[in-house]
C-alpha cells in the first residue's frame, strides 16, 4: 500500500521527534506550518520521500530539514537524527538585532507627548 521510501508526513514528523504526537503533527500540517520542497503540505496524508526538503515552523523557529530516510518507529533521539539532515540557519542570539533589520530613526520630541506637555496643552485651552 505504501511505496518504498515514502511515508505519510504526520508519521515522519512524529518519528523524527519534531512533535510529541501524530495528532499534533497532523494539526501542524493542516495549519500550513509545514512545506515540502517549498510547497505547503495540504493534508497529513501527504507523502514525503528521501531527498525532500521540509520547512517546519515551530514556536518562532524555522527548521529546514532534508529527509534522509523513513522511520519505522519513534525511537530514541539518536535514531531520530538519522532520519534528517538539519540545514536550518543558526538561531540569532538573544539581544542581537537581525543584520538586515533597519534601525528605527525618530527625531527627539516627535513622538507621543509627555505628561508635562499634555498638562501645558490643557492649561492653554482651559481644560481641567
Amino acid at each position: 500500500m505504501v511505496a518504498e521510501g515514502r511515508q505519510r508526513i504526520d508519521k515522519w514528523l512524529f518519528f523524527s521527534r519534531a512533535v510529541k504526537s501524530r495528532s499534533l503533527a497532523a494539526k501542524l500540517v493542516v495549519a500550513g506550518r509545514v512545506r515540502v520542497n517549498r510547497d505547503k503540505a495540504a493534508q497529513a496524508s501527504d507523502m514525503v520521500r528521501v531527498g525532500d526538503v521540509l520547512t517546519i515552523t515551530l514556536e518562532r523557529r524555522i527548521f529546514v530539514w532534508k529527509v534522509l530516510g523513513t522511520g519505522s518507529r519513534r525511537g530514541p533521539a539518536e535514531e531520530a537524527r538519522l532520519l534528517y539532515e538539519d540545514m536550518s540557519p543558526p538561531p540569532v542570539p538573544k539581544g542581537e538585532a537581525v543584520p538586515d533589520a533597519i534601525p528605527v530613526l525618530r527625531d527627539a520630541g516627535s513622538g507621543r507627548p509627555t505628561k508635562k506637555e499634555r498638562r501645558e496643552t490643557d492649561r492653554l485651552f482651559g481644560e481641567d
